[in-house]
């Protein structure tokens, strides 16, 4: 084979490639929008901050889970609260801050 060929056949392995990983971004994308599952989601119109208020999946307060509710990030990047590298912001990204605790408010009733 030629160069030619050989760069040719390259890129359209790479576009192929490519397209793949959008798709499966976009299908993971769909998974992590769909709607909440009770059993590990907060309520809904739980108080923001109370122990029904709380992500399961993501270890985070529901009412500020980006990845529950992707609509809540440009809050997050306005307020240059935001991880590019991890995706979620700063303030939950365990990545970055080791040492920081996301703590679920007690149970009412169990203090």
């Amino acid at each position: 084979m030629n160069k030619l060929t050989v760069v040719v056949l390259t890129l359209a392995l790479s576009v192929i490639a490519c397209g793949k990983q959008v798709e499966n971004n976009a299908e993971t994308a769909q998974k992590t929008q769909s709607a909440p599952d009770t059993a590990t989601h907060g309520a809904a119109g739980a108080l923001p901050g109370s122990y029904e208020d709380w992500c399961g999946g993501h270890g985070v307060p529901e009412s500020v889970c980006t990845r529950c509710n992707a609509s809540l990030i440009a809050a997050f990047k306005a307020t240059n609260d935001w991880c590019a590298e991890h995706g979620l912001p700063e303030t939950h990204c365990l990545r970055c801050n080791p040492n920081l605790k996301i703590v679920r408010p007690p149970k009412p009733g169990s203090i």
